[in-house]
């Protein structure tokens, strides 16, 4: 990947380690490194610095711009919703900038695979920002989510499907102990299998309506998706399962059952990552949800008016999931795409070796 340094030049991957080297680099020594995940729905920052347990966060962002709004209708990125992202990846970098970052990765997915002027919205923001994005493909990206949260799996299961729904794509992982392959190891485990569907909470509800979701419609959904996993389900059929196998969730969707779960006042990570909920928690929290009307949706502080007409098309596709994966535990994990760029980047850097721990 190249990246750009702070006045803008293009840099190669050869100077990708002295990316920002010109902006200020606050107290701490240990070199900041930051991810930016640029999805269909949202943009999201993370910076951080090395630590002996893993990294320490030094700021955050992110902020819902549907940057894949009315794409899968048009082909196409709408002019708004390219100038909604660049204001978000304006504040990415100068974040990035304040925090004094040395190295960064910058992923797009779904929206800029497959928008046909793809190409020319990242042109823009490499000439007007000075940021070069780099647009993952979909085994990437189902690895990232792997690397970024599988440490939350139950070292007591034998295996474990781990999931991303977003906003145009959601990947789908078999993860498993037992005798292991070739490839790397996600905390213990190989990944064995994935699949990246290409429908994700923004495409089912501008095909099948959000605001608005009768039982019918709802149902149509869930047939559709897991009609769309049976590639996968094929080809894990036979691996095996123990009586602790589980489903592990990374994704809004699963954050904000989580969030009205617990009906937490307002949104709090402390509460939300690392959750288990069993299987008859996670129906009557989707039922509740669909029992919700649109304003309820938007006034709930878990939700939110920007998520209200996504949240049950997540719902949908949490639904086919443990339909084709019945399992009796969901762990959620508020933490993905930006933590698996982070672990990855300071683990080729050796960022560790200085605390005598292993690489990861």
């Amino acid at each position: 990947m190249a990246l750009t340094t702070p006045m803008g030049a293009p840099a190669g991957p050869a100077a990708q380690a002295a990316a920002y080297e010109d902006a200020p680099r606050p107290g701490d020594r240990v070199p900041a490194y930051a991810a930016l995940d640029l999805g269909t729905n949202n943009c999201r920052l993370l910076i951080a610095r090395p630590a002996r347990d893993g990294f320490r966060v030094l700021d955050a962002f992110s902020r819902i711009v549907r940057l894949g709004e009315g794409l899968s209708q048009t082909g196409r990125l709408s002019e708004e919703a390219i100038e909604r992202t660049i204001g978000a990846l304006a504040v990415c970098r100068e974040k990035m900038r304040a925090r004094g970052v040395r190295r960064a990765r910058l992923i797009a997915t779904e929206a800029c695979r497959s928008a046909e002027n793809g190409p020319k919205f990242l042109a823009d923001v490499r000439e007007r920002l000075g940021m070069e994005l780099e647009v993952v493909d979909r085994e990437t990206e189902a690895r990232l989510a792997a690397l970024g949260c599988g440490a939350l799996a139950d070292p007591e299961a034998k295996s474990v499907v781990l999931f991303d729904i977003g906003g145009g794509s959601s990947e789908i992982v078999w993860l498993s102990r037992g005798q292991e392959r070739e490839g790397r190891s996600f905390d213990g485990r190989r990944l064995r299998a994935w699949e990246s569907l290409r429908l994700g909470v923004v495409t089912l509800a501008e095909r099948f309506g959000g605001v608005e979701v009768s039982d019918e419609t709802f149902a149509t959904m869930v047939d559709h998706v897991s009609e769309e996993l049976s590639p996968f389900v094929d080809r894990v059929v036979e691996e095996p399962r123990c009586s602790r196998f589980h489903l592990l969730g990374t994704s809004g969707t699963v954050t904000t059952i989580a969030g009205v779960h617990l009906d937490l006042p307002r949104y709090d990570r402390r509460h939300v990552d690392g959750l288990w909920m069993n299987s008859a928690a996670v129906d009557a929290t989707v039922a509740r949800l669909r029992a919700m009307t649109f304003a309820e949706r938007a006034a709930n502080a878990c939700i939110g008016r920007q998520r209200a007409d996504l949240v049950l098309a997540g719902c949908a596709i949490l639904e086919a999931i443990r339909r084709r994966f019945p399992a009796e535990r969901l762990r959620i994990a508020d933490r993905g795409l930006r933590e698996g760029m982070l672990t990855q980047l300071m683990s080729d850097d050796g960022a560790w070796r200085r605390f005598g721990r292993a690489q990861a």
